[in-house]
């Protein structure tokens, strides 16, 4: 009877990342952005050149500007590719459009980086041995292996999140084991395998010197803040030890940090800044209005916030320094709760947090980077009704603010049909989960307004707002060319990002008043 209840959750894992991988393989030949290009490359220069060179080529546009250990990891996938194609590791890149096999391999390669997702998942679906709760239910892992998102970012725009994410899930699955020294150090080496993670970094500081080094005594206290220190400071070693003895620190940082790239990117993020950016263009039209001399920046509406500097004709500009600050302002409830009161229980919550805050108040974010907390917050969707009814939101809101990168209209059934059988499951799943709970819970829940019938079970205004996503997309897709024609293309993506941005506010809102209530 152990053994089966043991073997179960990883029958259903199985079961489920062999669901995944079918629609994943159905994915192959849609469309591929830029980044396809990005990774193929990167393949090749990291096959095909010795580390001394994977940070100061330049014979293409696509330079290396992820961390050591990713392109490790793209050396590592580039191993087996001259079997498939010698072209997919050959430099230059061929100009001509890949071959199918060339294709199939690189898809191939993001769908079996996907297994360290489905370990780490896996793992934090077992039974939690240090506090002994109940395993978490089998919708948790198919919120996450079968989010539309992953599968519409990684799957057809092209990037392997899945594999960054695993990494963070498992390092996740340490710390709520107790296992800190290991959760840190695989931290560490998700920052040594994208930096973007860095924005959870004070909180992994906060609670791992207050859970694993005090409280202790000194001496063993002080002994484990060495032996934390020196495991992060090996993985660190191991990743940019050889880059310092090449003298290329300076140039590797260059590329890490490129902040000369602007606030915001082409595609505005919905998150703070839209709601400033879009504040500083009504300003500066009245004041234009009333007669005042308001000179307007080059970047508009119509072409979106990009390049080297981060204009607003009315506002302050905005500078890397400004968002850090605010970054760290936004996260300081939770580093205070982390520092005061340490719980592993909580560690999922805190590092979602802290992503959100780095997704809200970051610079020159992307709108891909909402995958740093929906992905965490979908393992304790179902902690509790009102976990369930912000993720409900939260996630479509996530997965429709990345409807812009699949813009060719072949995908558009695609992303509406992943979106739309999500949210068919993620109902479904929640309302029977919540219906079946005794008597009183339920009696509760409705005193608070909310419906825990079987057939429905969020209020009234998540609703309303989520079928204004309905109206934003009807405009994108029919009513806009029919009113402006041609004119002000950009305007359907100002629309979705600042309507997206109101459900990420909410998001970070709801997130920041649990963390200071509990």
């Amino acid at each position: 009877m152990a053994a089966a209840a043991a073997t179960s959750p990883a029958r259903a894992a199985a079961w489920a990342f062999a669901a995944a991988t079918c629609v994943k393989l159905l994915l192959v030949p849609t469309y591929r952005s830029t980044d396809f290009d990005v990774h193929r490359y990167w393949l090749a220069l990291t096959h095909a050149l010795p580390a001394r060179r994977w940070y100061t080529d330049a014979s293409s546009q696509w330079t290396l500007d992820y961390p050591p250990f990713f392109a490790y990891f793209s050396r590592l996938l580039a191993l087996p590719a001259p079997l498939v194609d010698a072209s997919l590791v050959s430099l230059p890149v061929p100009d001509a459009p890949p071959s199918f096999a060339y294709l199939l391999y690189l898809r191939l390669t993001v769908a079996f980086s996907d297994l360290l997702l489905l370990l780490s998942s896996v793992l934090l679906l077992a039974t939690d041995a240090l506090t002994r709760r109940r395993r978490r239910p089998f919708l948790s892992l198919a919120l996450v292996l079968w989010s539309p998102a992953l599968l519409a970012v990684d799957h057809v725009h092209f990037q392997y999140n899945g594999f960054l994410m695993g990494l963070l899930l498992l390092s996740l699955h340490f710390l709520e084991q107790g296992r800190d020294l290991a959760g840190g150090v695989v931290f560490a080496a998700l920052l040594c395998s994208k930096h973007l993670f860095l924005v959870a970094a004070p909180v992994y500081f906060v609670y791992l010197f207050r859970h694993y080094c005090c409280g202790r005594g000194v001496v063993r206290g002080l002994g484990r803040l060495v032996l934390m220190g020196a495991g992060v400071a090996a993985v660190f070693a191991a990743a940019f030890v050889p880059f310092l003895y090449y003298g290329q620190m300076q140039q590797l940082f260059n590329r890490l940090f490129p902040f000369g790239r602007g606030l915001c990117h082409a595609y505005w993020a919905p998150n703070f800044w839209v709601f400033y950016i879009l504040l500083d263009k009504i300003l500066a039209f009245l004041l234009r209005r009333l007669g005042f001399n308001i000179q307007i920046p080059e970047a508009s509406f119509t072409g979106g916030l990009v390049g080297n500097s981060s204009p607003f004709a009315v506002l302050p500009k905005v500078t890397p320094i400004t968002t850090f600050l605010l970054v760290i302002l936004a996260m300081s409830p939770c580093l205070m709760k982390a520092f005061s009161k340490p719980q592993p229980r909580h560690i999922i919550r805190w590092v979602s947090y802290a992503t959100t805050c780095g997704f809200m108040f970051g610079w020159h974010v992307h709108e891909k980077a909402s995958l740093h907390f929906t992905i965490p917050l979908a393992l304790i969707a179902m902690d509790s009704l009102e976990d369930a009814k912000h993720y409900f939101v939260l996630s479509i809101v996530s997965c429709y603010s990345l409807f812009p990168l699949l813009f060719e209209n072949q995908e558009y059934p695609i992303k509406v049909m992943l979106l739309l059988t999500y949210a068919t499951l993620m109902w479904v799943g929640f309302s029977s989960h919540f219906a079946a709970k005794s008597p009183q819970e339920g009696k509760k829940v409705n005193e608070s307004g909310s419906v825990v019938r079987k057939n429905s079970f969020i209020g009234w205004i998540s609703f309303s707002y989520l079928l204004g996503i309905v109206a934003i997309e009807l405009w994108s897709q029919v009513f806009h060319r029919y009113v402006f024609g041609s004119r002000f293309p950009f305007l359907p993506l100002i629309m979705v990002s600042l309507y997206c941005g109101v459900g990420m506010m909410y998001s970070w809102m709801w997130q920041l008043t649990w963390i200071v209530r509990h």
